[in-house]
């Protein structure tokens, strides 16, 4: 019988919560050396010196015996912001400085860390962190107050440790939770957070569409289930049923509830209004992403291939998480362009 995403409840011990803080199989071989630059977009060849140049520097000595005997407390560390839209190589660009930089270095996402910190406790999860060299954030983004002052102060007494800390996201420092909350409240934190960082602004088009890939395509929910239920290791999954489900699992454990899935097969997909199922399933699209998890769709009782439109209404489209579903609807179309080509002759046998 075919398992389903919704049979799944993973409950990652610690051991797999520190050892999951590395950078995901997609980037698995992102390197400095392999990023290649839009030349229509000089801020892309700046963020890539920039980045090899912190990383050289990370990796340089910090001076002699009697520097450290003068050195009573490490320095405050300066951090990079990496700034701008979806599919611009910010993470490519996160994952290579991890790979460029020896010594102690941690990687995780936004939710990963609150979820670290949640599993440990501030104080054991700020002493942990604070023996690496180097802690790399990706999505960083702030959609709650209680995130907020978390992660500011983790950020700074990270810094204040001496630790260099490289985050990427689709908002300005300054700016996080504007349109989500009453970031005013909390712009004394906020503010304080972004002067850790130098923020490289990366303009750019999203890559994913210069690869010809634009439209989320879908299939027959016949077909869909067929190719669910014949390949190897696949999960099947009816769209509301996995929404609500969603809901019962922490998303910093949508990674390890896709554990050795080697396809995703959604039926009955409509759009979403509400943020509360948008976002966690926003989540769960970059996870599928990360790990490489082609992901077959069929919308409601279709009968023939089509485009999924209007995932996210045009409301959500209007709100502070503009870019992040934007994100989510460029991977997506990346992830059934991967499904699609399962379905070619022979394709599913080699999955299997």
């Amino acid at each position: 019988m075919t398992e389903a995403l919704c049979d799944r409840r993973p409950d990652p011990s610690l051991e797999r919560l520190l050892a999951d803080l590395v950078p995901p199989p997609r980037f698995a071989q992102a390197r400095l050396d392999n990023y290649v630059p839009d030349p229509a977009h000089p801020s892309q060849e700046e963020a890539k010196q920039r980045v090899t140049a912190f990383a050289a520097a990370l990796g340089a000595p910090r001076g002699g015996f009697l520097a450290k005997l003068r050195r009573r407390k490490p320095e405050p560390a300066r951090g990079i912001y990496l700034d701008g839209g979806f599919g611009v190589g910010k993470t490519h660009l996160l994952t290579s400085l991890f790979h460029a930089v020896e010594g102690e270095r941690v990687y995780g996402t936004f939710v990963e860390y609150t979820d670290l910190v949640g599993a440990l406790g501030f104080q054991r999860a700020l002493d942990l962190l604070g023996e690496s060299v180097l802690v790399c954030i990706d999505e960083f983004e702030l959609d709650d107050p209680g995130d907020t002052l978390l992660m500011t102060r983790l950020i700074r007494e990270l810094s204040d440790r001496g630790v260099a800390i490289v985050a990427t996201s689709n908002t300005l420092p300054d700016a996080l939770g504007e349109g989500r909350f009453a970031a005013q409240d909390f712009l004394r934190e906020i503010q304080a957070m972004a002067e850790r960082f130098e923020v490289l602004r990366i303009d750019g088009e999203d890559f994913r569409r210069r690869d010809g890939v634009a439209e989320i395509a879908t299939l027959p929910e016949p077909e869909v289930e067929r190719s669910g239920e014949s390949m190897a290791a696949a999960t099947l999954d009816e769209f509301d049923p996995l929404l609500r489900h969603l809901t019962t699992v922490h998303p910093s454990r949508y990674g390890a509830m896709i554990d050795e899935v080697s396809a995703a097969h959604v039926i009955g997909m409509h759009g979403l209004t509400h943020h509360h199922d948008a976002l966690r399933f926003v989540v769960l699209v970059d996870r599928l992403y990360d790990r490489e998890v082609p992901t077959l769709i069929s919308l409601a009782g279709a009968s023939a291939p089509g485009v999924l439109e209007d995932l996210f209404s045009a409301e959500l489209l209007r709100s502070g998480y503009r870019k992040k579903y934007l994100r989510s609807l460029s991977r997506l179309a990346s992830l059934t362009g991967d499904g699609g080509a399962l379905l070619r002759p022979g394709a599913a046998d080699a999955a299997s």
